[in-house]
């Protein structure tokens, strides 16, 4: 009998993922830095690992805290194991992340792109929720608290906050119920969901010819593999190897066990979430949770279906010119969102100064108009002072977005001290 073939079995498998040959450009590294592979890694790291905390964690508000101590103490490889999923979960935020800023500014969202950009979105949303389910989960001060600014947050929503809210917490307040809706989110319906969106997510790359590149004459292709399979094989194990290490050394936080009838000072959401937690500081909940979280949305979906006179997919920011913008655009919204809200804190509290107002416009449709007033009119000046472009001038847009929630989520998670109140 002829023995099967295992490592040509192995290399078959492989090219059913990846075509037989693949463009030199493709592989370069700081082409697409690894990244859509890195997250694919990170999910596979989180389901293996999650599976096995599942013989030790109990869902329930009495022992729920009581298990992750057991499975510190008394577990062997326990608290490796619980460093190595919090840890892999929070770089898959990051990663996630990345790649889709990575994608955008290699205009790698277009033409027969537009639907792999909106899978991407959902998918990025599916992580953090994924993130945020498994935050609660250790039941210490840390995550009950943060879950319960969260979903406080959503009550604010116009006519379904209340409904959604209590939806999602399985009653009035965070308790024994939101815990098991959450193990049962984080451990069994999003990852289903998850690996159901990453199969079509794979699919459409590969349907649209693999990384968006820019056009050449004569493209160079090599075989995938050893080309492409070995540089693939080397980042896993350089990433599963510097995950090891850093959960060796360092330890997933966990404070003592929750107490609902104690808040901490400061209570603060996830770091994720901090940039929202800083913008309710700062606006109306309306407009913090509802109003402009839907407009940025709304305008990162219609990105890929506007229409653009020129389009360069797998350039790079355009051009050198859409460069610049991106650049300049980044240090005008870090520095602005700053003042903003160092102004706000301690010039010009609109809640106080302007008492007789409705507070609808006081703190919400002012402050947001102050901000946005100056931004747009930046926008402008780039249009004119670069001469740039619908695509570039969207770019511009973009970066001041990223950029100003990049220093909202820092301000909020390294500014705010003990004298920051429960904003709920």
């Amino acid at each position: 009998m002829k023995k099967p073939d295992t490592a040509n079995s192995i290399k078959k498998f492989i090219l059913h993922l990846h075509p037989l040959k693949i463009d030199t450009r493709a592989i370069a590294f700081n082409r697409t830095f690894g990244l859509g592979g890195i997250a694919a890694l990170l999910f596979t790291l989180l389901f293996i690992t999650g599976m096995m905390l599942r013989f030790v964690y109990i869902p329930s508000a009495g022992q729920a805290h009581d298990s992750i101590l057991n499975l510190k103490e008394n577990i062997i490889f326990g608290n490796l194991l619980r460093n190595l999923h919090y840890w892999s979960a929070m770089m898959l935020v990051v990663v996630a992340f990345l790649h889709l800023v990575r994608v955008f500014y290699s205009q790698s969202l277009f033409q027969e792109r537009r639907k792999n950009w909106l899978y991407g979105l959902l998918l990025m949303f599916l992580v953090v929720s994924a993130n945020f389910t498994g935050y609660l989960l250790p039941w210490d001060q840390l995550s009950y608290w943060a879950v319960t600014i969260m979903t406080n947050l959503l009550s604010y929503i116009p006519l379904l906050g209340d409904n959604l809210a209590g939806l999602i917490r399985d009653g009035d307040s965070v308790g024994e119920a939101t815990l098991l809706r959450f193990y049962h989110f984080h451990t069994g319906l999003l990852p289903l969901v998850m690996v159901f969106f990453m199969t079509i997510h794979f699919w459409l790359v590969r349907k649209a010819g693999g990384v968006a590149l820019p056009k050449a004459e004569k493209p160079q292709k090599v075989d995938t593999h050893p080309h492409l399979t070995y540089k693939e094989a080397y980042v896993t194990l350089i990433i599963i190897l510097a995950l090891l290490l850093f959960s060796i050394f360092v330890d997933a936080p966990l404070l003592d066990k929750a107490k609902p009838t104690v808040s901490p000072n400061p209570s603060k959401a996830p770091w994720y979430f901090m940039g929202f937690q800083e913008l309710l500081m700062h606006v109306h909940p309306v407009f913090g949770s509802f109003i402009i979280p839907l407009a940025v949305t709304t305008f990162f979906i219609a990105i890929p279906f506007f229409k653009f006179p020129e389009l360069k997919p797998g350039v790079w920011f355009h051009s050198p010119n859409g460069k610049k913008i991106t650049i300049v655009s980044a240090i005008f919204s870090a520095i602005f969102t700053f003042i903003f809200v160092i102004i706000n804190d301690t010039v010009f509290d609109f809640s106080n100064r302007l008492a007789d107002w409705p507070s609808f416009l006081s703190t919400g449709l002012l402050p947001t108009l102050l901000y946005l007033l100056p931004a747009s009119g930046f926008v402008v000046f780039i249009g004119k002072r670069y001469k740039a472009n619908r695509i570039e001038l969207i770019i511009g847009i973009v970066s001041i977005i990223l950029s100003a929630y990049i220093t909202m989520t820092l301000t909020g998670s390294l500014l705010r001290g003990e004298g920051m109140q429960l904003i709920f």
